[in-house]
Parts: C-alpha cells; sequence; structure tokens
C-alpha cells in the first residue's frame, strides 16, 4: 500500500466518520491533554482503570493505549487485565514505555508486556533502545539524551522480535515494522517544552490503529497527524502554554488539504 500524505488524509476522514473508541490507560500527568486531543481529532477516549472494569471496556473499545507514565501495583494489574482482553478480543493495541531504562519496576512490566504481542510501540531513543534490552538508553528521567536516529537498530530487532510497528520519537521520527522503515520530517521544537506530547502522540497512533489494519501506516499516520498539528500550533502560538490550546484547534481544524501540503516522509 501506498504511505504517503493523500493517505493520512484518508485515514483522518476515516477517524472522524468512525469515531473510534480509544480506551486509555495513561498517567496522570496527560490524562486531560490526551482525552481533549483525541476528542478535536473526531476520536471517542475513555479512560477506564479499574481492575472490576479495565477488561470489559476494552472489549467495547475499537483500541486501547497503554502509557506506563505514572506506574503502581494497581494500574499495573489493569494494564495486564486489558492487554489480555484486548489480545483475545483482537482489539489493536500500543504500548508508550515511558521512563523505561530509568525505574526498575516499570521496565520490568514493560518487558514482560512484550510477549502480550502489542500492536505498535512508540517512546524515544531511549526508551526503545532500553526497551529492546542490549544497551542503557542513556535516559535522562523521562526524556532521552540519544538522538532518534540511534535507536533504529534497536527498534528494528524489536520489530522484528514482537511483530509490532516500532515508532522512535524525536526531531525526526522514524516508524519500522522490522523490514520496512518510514522517517516524518514534521513538527517543532516548541512541542518539546510541553509536557506529553508524545504521550498524545501515542493515543492518536491508537486512534488510527482503529481504523487502518496496516499497523505501520497506522503508525506513520498518527505521527504524522500530531506533527502537521503541531507545525500549524506553533506558527500561532506566543509559548508552550499557548500551544498547547492551539494544538487542540490544529486538531480540531486539521484537514486533508493542510496534510497534502505539509507531511515530509522519507525512507
Amino acid at each position: 500500500m501506498m504511505i504517503d500524505a493523500a493517505a493520512v488524509g484518508r485515514c483522518l476522514a476515516a477517524i472522524r466518520r468512525r469515531r473510534p473508541l480509544v480506551h486509555n490507560i495513561t498517567n496522570l500527568v496527560v490524562t486531560n491533554t490526551t482525552a481533549n486531543a483525541l476528542l478535536a481529532l473526531g476520536a471517542s477516549p475513555a479512560m477506564v482503570e479499574g481492575t472490576d472494569e479495565v477488561a470489559e471496556f476494552v472489549v467495547k473499545s475499537d483500541a486501547l493505549v497503554v502509557n506506563l507514565g505514572t506506574m503502581s501495583a494497581d494500574r499495573a494489574a489493569a494494564i495486564r487485565l486489558a492487554v489480555a482482553a484486548a489480545r483475545q478480543s483482537g482489539k489493536p493495541w500500543v504500548l508508550d514505555p515511558v521512563a523505561v531504562g530509568v525505574l526498575r519496576y516499570r521496565s520490568w512490566l514493560a518487558r514482560d508486556l512484550l510477549p502480550e504481542a502489542p500492536t505498535a510501540i512508540r517512546g524515544n531513543a531511549s526508551e526503545i533502545i532500553s526497551l529492546e534490552g542490549r544497551a542503557d538508553g542513556m535516559a535522562h528521567g523521562v526524556d532521552s539524551s540519544a538522538a532518534s536516529e540511534a535507536a533504529l537498530a534497536a527498534a528494528q530487532r524489536l520489530a522484528r522480535a514482537t511483530g509490532a510497528a516500532v515508532a522512535v520519537t524525536g526531531a525526526v521520527d522514524h516508524v519500522t515494522d522490522g523490514t520496512r522503515l518510514i522517517s516524518i520530517h514534521n513538527g517543532d521544537p516548541l512541542m518539546a517544552r510541553v509536557t506529553g506530547m508524545g504521550c498524545t502522540a501515542t493515543a492518536i497512533i491508537g486512534a488510527c490503529l482503529a481504523v487502518e489494519p496496516d499497523r505501520l501506516a497506522a503508525t506513520v499516520y498518527g505521527l504524522a497527524i500530531i506533527a502537521v498539528a503541531g507545525e500549524l500550533a506553533a506558527a500561532r502560538a506566543r509559548g508552550p502554554g499557548s500551544l498547547q490550546l492551539e494544538l487542540l484547534d490544529a486538531l480540531y481544524q486539521l484537514d486533508a488539504t493542510a496534510l497534502a501540503a505539509r507531511v515530509r516522509l522519507g525512507a
């Protein structure tokens, strides 16, 4: 299939037409941001985390997003139930391994989830290098001290081992399924000054997976959508605070014409 700017626009149109229900188990810092971004895009967000309900709700959803940003034993239990339900019911699920390689418990949990066949994995270079397990990812808190290009080999190995589309995000985003590799040359440096941009990207990938069966394509589309929206928002923003508001408006106003004019993909 052709993965290009026109295909990104078609994916966006499919999200708005179908309004997929995206189930998020995400971190406390970005819950509101993630929900509003999905709503602005045209998807329907939900944040069900209780162990008594989470598995039942996954089955009713169109995609599951698992973000390890604020971890606890209760949340880990909910994640395990949700992932098992997603796999059993054939629902796509995305793993965001926040700060893996920095903290032992979440690193162990993330690696333990890999045999559950995530559809996509999105992280910065440090997280992907650490998750793949062959080297120290050189993480600084939840941020990466390594460029996205430094994690390409680890991302390809991780994709081949898990069957997932693996995205390494940074100044340039790279997505691989272990064979194909596509880069997204969009975004704006101001996005790095706002917490939760990566987490929001993961949630949008979840929305794309709900309407696009090709996991590599869906992951590319999700990253292209938020990166182009970030460019449009940064052009109007006065700083990080207004960028957050402008991003929601940019996602809401985004259309195929803007995507066709701005999306820059490369091999």
